[in-house]
């Protein structure tokens, strides 16, 4: 029996913590018993295997330490699975403090502050041999770190999966104003700031209303940028959504216009239930989106580029219908729940069979990675 504790910091709202319930809510295998624990936070309530969850401490590192250290003893752990990178360097001072034979898996799910301002230490830490898996969620982030000199045979994509039957396909109505949206966290990388100068374009075209979903830090500077642009009439702040998939299914069109992105959960969900996408060219975006096919992509913040696209996407009805099919049909056949849990099961079990293969297992010694790697 494989047993596997998957950890992330806290469940606030956030697409790692998103990622970590879906794991929390589908994992199982009747060859592998799932452990899970995180710090509190608003995702708390979608935690259904309580009896299997461990509630940490926000900001008690060393507490949470301990805890994690006993753990992975007194449950016999096998695969220590970090959603984060902090939890990474967690895993592996359990390691060292409890001498246990167990390895790390790694989701990477952004960009971390360890590669970008001290990238040495970022290679250093991904080449341990404890870390026997790093899952990346686009194949950019795959060859970012292949770039790191992480050997490609240590690295696994597996895109983010949508809950198919939460995201189901809707068929527009046809309304004036058109509803434009955009779903992000308030912070200075999702670039707020372009979404309110395309707005700010159709200030006087009647035919289009913007929508803000998502709350954050940037909350007081937005809203006052709404004011100063007067845009009090023309674009509208929801706050915090408790459904994004309600909040998706309502708008005409929904834009991404982030600084940088790897592979964004809110893309998928829109291409799920059929609203159209017009996304800044970004990380993993394009591996989703064909352009033209599945929505429409940029190369470059310009407004005149993403109003010519949602012109497009208002005036030709034929196009986008056609557009928000393909687009369904990508997410059922590549990103799908279902797919995201069955090749991380797969992972799971095929390092159980390299370590049940491998004569040094109970030597107190990792066996060594799998596919060729170390």
């Amino acid at each position: 029996m494989l047993n596997i504790l998957c950890v992330t910091d806290k469940l606030m709202v956030g697409g790692a913590e998103n990622y970590f319930c879906k794991l929390e809510n589908h994992l199982q295998h009747p060859n592998a018993t799932f452990y899970f624990a995180a710090a509190d936070g608003e995702l708390y309530s979608n935690i259904y295997h309580r009896e299997k969850f461990t509630l940490l401490q926000k900001k008690q590192y060393l507490q949470n330490l301990m805890t994690l250290s006993k753990l992975v003893q007194s449950k016999d752990i096998h695969v220590f699975h970090a959603n984060s990178l902090r939890m990474v360097m967690v895993g592996v001072l359990v390691k060292v403090l409890t001498r246990k034979d167990f390895c790390v898996f790694y989701t990477k799910h952004n960009v971390t502050l360890l590669e970008k301002y001290v990238p040495f230490l970022f290679k250093k830490l991904l080449h341990l041999s404890i870390i026997q898996r790093v899952i990346t969620v686009s194949d950019f982030e795959k060859l970012q770190l292949i770039d790191y000199g992480v050997r490609s045979e240590k690295i696994k994509t597996i895109y983010n999966g949508v809950d198919l039957r939460e995201f189901q396909y809707y068929k527009k109505k046809q309304t004036i104003p058109k509803k434009i949206g955009i779903l992000a966290r308030l912070s200075k990388e999702k670039n707020h700031r372009f979404f309110l100068e395309v707005a700010k374009a159709c200030r006087h075209n009647p035919n289009y209303h913007f929508y803000i979903a998502g709350d954050g830090p940037l909350r007081p500077y937005i809203e006052r940028m709404i004011q100063d642009l007067a845009l009090t009439k023309k674009v509208t702040m929801l706050g915090e959504v408790k459904k994004p998939q309600e909040f998706i299914k309502e708008m005409d069109i929904l834009l991404l216009t982030s600084e940088r992105e790897v592979f964004p959960m809110a893309i998928l969900e829109a291409m799920a239930v059929g609203t159209p996408v017009v996304s800044i060219n970004k990380g993993g975006i394009q591996e989703a989106i064909t352009n033209g096919v599945t929505g429409f992509l940029t190369k470059k913040h310009s407004v005149e580029e993403f109003l010519k696209y949602v012109h497009t996407l208002s005036s030709n009805d034929f196009q986008r219908l056609q557009l928000s099919k393909e687009a369904r049909k990508q997410v059922e056949k590549k990103f799908s729940l279902e797919k995201m849990i069955g090749e991380t099961v797969e992972e799971y079990m095929l390092f159980d069979k390299q370590r049940e293969a491998s004569p040094t297992t109970n030597s107190g010694k990792h066996p060594p990675s799998y596919r060729g790697v170390e």
